[in-house]
């Protein structure tokens, strides 16, 4: 067994990229406060090849060198569109025929690990604030809840681990 070097990999060049068929799979993120955990939404969107990411409130947006750190350009190749409000991102996405899902610990919430069904195949999921979650106002407009089964003594992981467990999920979702 060899590791593969970077060009017999073939990856696509950004302008490539940017012309190539995408997953509709949108990632929203709702007040997110870490620029590193931003860079590695990126880095995963782009492997997945995403529709794209909505950076909304306090989050931060490229150009930033923290950005730029992990998703390491990903934040040239991958679209992104900044709204003031997290709502006003969910209420764009549902005009363009997103299901939006939150991913957070709701009543009635789906766990990740049940047989999934969307009325949709265009998805978007929200991620939310490191402390505080996806908000109560952005939560009342998703078409529902979505939460990743966890069994330690922690209720909650990283955005960034969060985001390539969903994004890897749904991807499979989408492309059965």
């Amino acid at each position: 067994m060899r590791k593969l070097s970077i060009t017999e990999m073939e990856r696509l060049s950004v302008d490539e990229y940017k012309d190539s068929d995408k997953i509709p799979l949108v990632v929203v993120l709702d007040h997110v406060r870490s620029l590193y955990n931003v860079g590695s939404v990126f880095r995963t969107a782009d492997a997945f090849r995403l529709a794209g990411v909505c950076l909304c409130g306090i989050t931060a947006r490229p150009p930033h060198p923290e950005i730029h750190k992990t998703a390491l350009g990903a934040e040239d190749s991958v679209d992104w569109k900044y709204f003031e409000k997290t709502e006003d991102s969910v209420n764009w996405l549902k005009s363009k025929d997103y299901t939006v899902l939150a991913i957070e610990q709701c009543e009635g919430s789906t766990l990740l690990s049940e047989n999934l069904k969307f009325k949709s195949d265009k998805l978007a999921v929200v991620l939310g604030n490191e402390v505080k979650g996806v908000q109560q106002s952005v939560i009342d407009l998703c078409d529902s809840c979505l939460e990743i089964p966890q069994y330690g003594t922690k209720h909650s992981m990283n955005v960034s681990v969060t985001a390539g467990i969903i994004i890897w999920e749904l991807s499979k979702y989408i492309m059965r």
